[in-house]
C-alpha cells in the first residue's frame, strides 16, 4: 500500500485508493496532502491558543493564519491540485508560519522556548513541534501521518468526516476572503476543530464537532453569498447561451469569480470571447459580468466531461479551482491553472501585487480557431435569493392551490458513476406539479431537458454554484416562517443530494445541523461513514442512498 485515500465518491473498489487515486492523483501527491493536513493541525494548535487566549492579538495575523489554513485545505479537495511540488510549497509555507506563531505563543504563555520532553513541550502536540532539515525528511514524514494512523475505524470515521467537511467549508471561506469578506468566528472554529481532530481520542467528544461543522459551514455559505452579491450584484434569471460564436475564445472553469473578473478586464476589446464552464455559469446571471459584451455564454457541462469538451473548445482553458482531471494530449498545451488548482507540467499563473497577468492566454487565444459547437440546449439560471424571495408569495399561493405539490432539491456534485443516471431519470419522470431546486454541476444531468413552468415559475430553478445551495436553505426558512411552520420537515421539500467531493459533505452536515430528515445522499453513501457515525446522527437526520440495487 503506497497511499490511502477514501475522501471522494469514486474511491477505489469502494474501500479506498491504495496505489493511484481514481481521480488520477499519485501516491506521492496523496501522501504530501496528508502531510500538509497534519502540518495544518500543528499550526491550528498555536492559532487556537493565541487567538482564543483572551489576550490582545493582531486581527491581520489571525486572518492571515485563517487564509493559509483554508487555502491549503482547499488545495487538497478532490480534483483540485495534482502537483506535488505545489502541495509541498503549501506545507513549507505552513511550517514557516507555524514558527512565527510559535514565537507569539511563547509571548502568550510567558515562557522560555520549550525543550522536547520537558515542561511546556509535553502539552504541545507532535504536529506542532516536528522539524525537518531537507525535502527528503518531508517525504519520509509524509508516509507516517496518513488517514490509517487512526487505527479505530469509528474514531477514524468521525475524524475524517469532520476533516472532509472542513475542506468544503474552507473552499467557501477562501473564496469569500479573496473578495475581502470574513467571519472571524469561522476561523476560530476551524482552528479548534483541527486541534481536536489531532489530539482527541474519545469519540464521544468529537461527535458534537460533526454537527457544529454543519453549523459553521452554514455561516461560510452566508459569508460567500454576501461577498458575491456585494461585489458582483444580485443574480437574476437569465437564459444561458450555449451556442459558441465565430471568434476565438478562452474557457474558464472552476469557481473563482475574482479570477474571471481580472480576465474579463484584460481580455476586453481584444477580439476574443470568454466562455464559462461547469459551475462558473454563475457569472452568466451576475450584473457585473453581464455588462461585458465578450462574455459569450456557457460551454460544456460537468467536470468529468472535460476531455471531450476541452478538446472541442479549441482555445485556452483556465482552471481556477476544482475540478480538473488529468488532461488529454489534445488540449494539455493550451491549459493553464491559477489559484489553488494545479497539475504537473501545466503553466500556473500566480498572483503578483494583487493581480494576475493573463496576457499569455489572451495572446494564445488569438492564434487558435473558435470553439466547435456542442449539441447543447440553452437553459435558465440565476434563481438566487432575490428571485426566490420575490416570488415567495406566489409560490405559497400555488402550494395552497395544489398547483405545486412538491419541491425537490437535486443539487451537488456530478461524477462519472453510471448510477448517477438516477438523477436524470428521476428529474424527467417527476410529476408536472414538482419544482426542482438545483445548484452545482449535478444540474447538467437534466437542466437542458426541462423548460416548462408552473404559472410562470420554472420547474427547474438553478441558483448557480454548489455554494448557492444556500439560497434554497434561505428560501426554505422563509417559506416556513410565512406558513408558520416550526419544523422544516413539514415543508413539501425533499432532498436528493448528489455528492462527489468534500464540499457536498459540508453541505450534508449543514442539512443535518438544521435538523432536516430523510436526506438521500448518493449515488452511494461515503465509504468513510461507518454505521457508528450514521447511527449517532440519526436523531438529527435519516441519511440514506438515492440508489437502490
Amino acid at each position: 500500500m503506497n497511499m490511502f485515500c477514501y475522501q471522494c465518491q469514486e474511491t477505489g473498489n469502494g474501500k479506498g485508493c491504495t496505489a493511484l487515486g481514481m481521480c488520477g492523483k499519485t501516491d506521492e501527491t496523496a501522501n504530501l496532502q496528508d502531510l500538509l493536513i497534519y502540518t495544518l493541525k500543528g499550526l491550528a494548535f498555536y492559532a487556537r491558543f493565541i487567538f482564543s487566549s483572551g489576550k490582545p492579538f493582531n486581527l491581520e495575523l489571525k486572518r492571515k493564519t485563517g487564509v493559509i489554513i483554508t487555502e491549503s485545505l482547499f488545495a487538497t479537495i478532490t480534483n483540485t491540485n495534482f502537483d506535488p511540488s505545489r502541495i509541498l510549497s503549501y506545507t513549507e509555507r505552513a511550517l514557516r508560519h507555524r514558527e512565527a506563531l510559535h514565537k507569539e505563543y511563547l509571548k502568550a504563555v510567558d515562557a522560555p522556548s520549550p525543550v522536547p520532553g520537558t515542561g511546556a513541550a509535553n502539552v504541545i502536540p507532535e504536529s506542532a513541534r516536528w522539524v525537518y532539515s531537507s525535502k527528503k525528511d518531508l517525504y519520509q514524514k509524509s508516509y507516517t501521518v496518513g488517514v490509517l494512523e487512526t487505527r479505530d475505524p469509528d474514531l477514524r470515521s468521525v475524524k475524517e468526516t469532520i476533516t472532509y467537511a472542513l475542506k468544503g467549508m474552507s473552499a467557501y471561506t477562501y473564496h469569500a476572503a479573496v473578495l475581502g469578506f470574513y467571519d472571524d468566528s469561522i476561523f476560530d472554529f476551524i482552528f479548534d476543530a483541527l486541534f481536536k481532530i489531532d489530539t482527541e481520542t474519545q469519540i464521544e467528544k468529537l461527535l458534537p464537532v460533526v454537527i457544529k461543522t454543519g453549523e459553521y459551514n452554514l455561516k461560510a455559505l452566508e459569508v460567500l453569498d454576501k461577498a458575491n452579491t456585494a461585489v458582483y450584484g444580485m443574480p437574476s434569471p437569465v437564459k444561458v447561451r450555449t451556442k459558441p460564436g465565430t471568434r476565438p475564445g478562452i474557457l474558464v472553469t472552476g469557481h473563482d469569480l475574482k479570477d474571471l473578473e481580472m480576465l474579463m478586464h484584460q481580455s476586453e476589446n481584444q477580439g476574443i470571447d470568454v466562455y464559462t464552464n461547469g459551475e462558473m455559469v454563475l457569472a452568466q446571471s451576475l450584473p457585473f459580468f453581464r455588462k461585458f459584451k465578450h462574455l459569450a455564454g456557457n460551454y460544456g457541462n460537468a467536470w468529468w466531461q472535460q476531455a471531450e469538451e476541452f478538446r472541442s473548445f479549441n482555445g485556452p482553458v483556465l482552471v481556477t479551482s476544482n475540478c480538473i482531471i488529468p488532461p488529454d494530449e489534445s488540449y494539455v498545451k493550451r491549459m493553464f491553472t491559477t489559484s489553488v488548482a494545479g497539475f504537473p507540467g501545466i503553466p500556473h499563473i500566480e498572483e503578483k501585487n494583487g493581480t494576475k497577468d493573463f496576457s499569455t492566454l489572451i495572446s494564445l487565444a488569438k492564434t487558435l480557431p473558435p470553439p466547435a459547437p456542442l449539441k447543447d440546449n440553452e437553459f435558465m439560471s440565476g434563481f438566487g435569493n432575490k428571485y426566490l424571495l420575490s416570488v415567495k408569495d406566489k409560490v405559497i399561493e400555488l402550494v395552497k392551490d395544489g398547483k405545486i405539490k412538491k419541491f425537490i432539491v437535486m443539487g451537488g456534485c456530478d461524477g462519472r458513476e453510471t448510477k448517477r443516471k438516477y438523477y436524470k431519470d428521476k428529474a424527467l419522470t417527476l410529476p408536472k406539479d414538482t419544482v426542482i431546486l438545483t445548484a452545482g454541476c449535478a444540474k447538467y444531468r437534466f437542466i437542458k431537458d426541462i423548460s416548462d413552468t408552473i404559472e410562470g415559475i420554472p420547474r427547474v430553478l438553478d441558483a448557480g454554484q454548489c455554494s448557492d445551495n444556500y439560497s434554497f436553505l434561505v428560501f426554505a426558512l422563509e417559506l416556513a416562517k410565512s406558513l408558520d411552520i416550526k419544523d422544516l420537515n413539514e415543508l413539501p421539500i425533499e432532498y436528493d443530494i448528489a455528492w462527489y467531493d468534500q464540499k457536498a459533505v459540508a453541505v450534508l452536515l449543514t442539512l443535518v445541523y438544521l435538523g432536516i430528515k430523510k436526506i438521500k445522499f448518493g449515488p452511494t453513501l461515503p465509504e468513510f461513514l461507518t454505521q457508528y457515525i450514521i447511527k449517532n446522527i440519526k436523531d438529527k437526520s435519516d441519511i440514506s442512498t438515492v440508489y437502490k440495487e
